[in-house]
């Protein structure tokens, strides 16, 4: 299965710039550690962003979790990296509650 709403799938800015690539984040700092090793960072965070989507728009979704907030949808993939090293990564995105963009929750190495 796919995303529902792929196509309108989008991340928040603030998801990029204060948490996953923020190193003070008490959360994020160690995932944007993580991906800075792989060349991402501050500079180029247009790339994340569009690697983000593309595993949003290409991949199936491997869980479905409902919640009090909305339907979360687990998705798998592979970035690109600037460094040219592919990264697997989980992707996380929630459909809220009375809406239908999906948007970005986390992303993770696995």
């Amino acid at each position: 299965m796919k995303l529902p709403n792929w196509e309108d799938a989008y991340v928040p800015e603030a998801k990029l710039l204060e948490y996953l690539l923020s190193e003070t984040h008490p959360v994020g700092r160690w995932k944007a550690r993580f991906l800075a090793a792989f060349g991402f960072d501050k500079t180029n965070v247009a790339v994340l962003e569009q690697n983000l989507l593309a595993i949003a728009h290409d991949q199936e979704v491997i869980e479905i979790i409902p919640s009090v907030y909305g339907t979360k949808y687990v998705i798998d993939g592979t970035l690109q990296t600037p460094t040219g090293n592919p990264l697997q990564v989980r992707t996380v995105w929630v459909i809220d509650t009375g809406q239908n963009r999906p948007r970005l929750v986390t992303a993770y190495p696995v």
